[in-house]
């Protein structure tokens, strides 16, 4: 079975339903019965200390957890209405459709045109003006496109830190995803750069929904519609961003906040 979503050209209110989703590594248990809904065409953010469980629910939503030896997955995430974790979902597809930008950007040692064209290639587009049209169009989406066109044949690795963290954007944009994980996407950018990344996000919800983990408190009230707060793998507190943040509901959500721990 194959998960594309886009019944009658119609977006659901809820993109991603988790239902008690727990996550287990070995023995030691990252996430303990998880339970929330992501709006479509929304930034949902997803706070909390180190160690909390915020990346592992990040990759359970395209199932990179499995990558990880020993990790067990319970509960259900819907995606459009289907389970991503049923039997005879296509993980190639799924990944295709929930795309993920690291925290550190991963460029590929090749030049940025095949970056870029890569994801394109590897599910069958030979043609090089598609390819091209492709690559213009993600460039253009990652806002990096006039910053490169006239260098596409050079290497990624010669662009700074913040461009190749676009770049990687646009690599992940290339496919034509649904949502898009971000896993602190901005964390080792310089502050102009983290402000692009920071405006690309608001940008691309108009296409895509964006799942984003962050440690910046002030990133998450700048980019985020919804925030979820994490502590010791419980969901503590969910809410829109300016409700969480000016009347938490919890005085664990209030203590993290504000910098009392954390």
């Amino acid at each position: 079975m194959e998960l594309d979503g886009r019944k009658n050209g119609q977006t659901p209110a809820t993109k991603i339903r988790v239902q008690d989703l727990s996550v287990v590594y070995g023995r030691s248990q990252a996430l303990f019965d998880v339970s929330l809904e992501i709006r479509a065409h929304s930034v949902t953010a997803l706070i909390g200390p180190s160690g909390c469980g915020k990346s592992t629910f990040l990759r359970s939503l395209n199932r990179m957890n499995e990558l990880i030896d020993g990790c067990r997955t319970s509960g259900r995430v819907d995606l459009d209405g289907e389970d991503v974790y049923g039997p005879g979902v296509d993980v190639v597809t799924l990944r295709r459709r929930v795309g993920m930008v690291f925290q550190r950007p991963n460029p590929f040692p090749r030049p940025i045109f095949d970056n870029v064209a890569y994801g394109p290639r590897l599910y069958g587009v030979r043609d090089r003006r598609t390819l091209a049209d492709v690559v213009e169009w993600a460039l253009t989406q990652a806002a990096l496109w006039d910053e490169v066109k006239d260098r596409l044949g050079t290497s990624a690795l010669e662009l700074s830190g913040g461009q190749q963290q676009r770049l990687c954007i646009a690599r992940a944009l290339a496919v034509e995803p649904d949502v898009l994980l971000m896993d602190e996407p901005a964390s080792a950018l310089d502050p102009i750069s983290t402000a692009k990344i920071e405006d690309l996000i608001q940008q691309l919800k108009e296409r895509l929904t964006v799942v984003i983990v962050t440690h910046n408190m002030q990133q998450a009230g700048r980019i985020a519609d919804e925030t979820a707060f994490f502590l010791n793998g419980h969901l503590v507190e969910f809410d829109r961003t300016d409700r969480l943040f000016e009347r938490p509901r919890d005085r664990r959500t209030e203590a993290y906040i504000t910098g009392r721990f954390g």
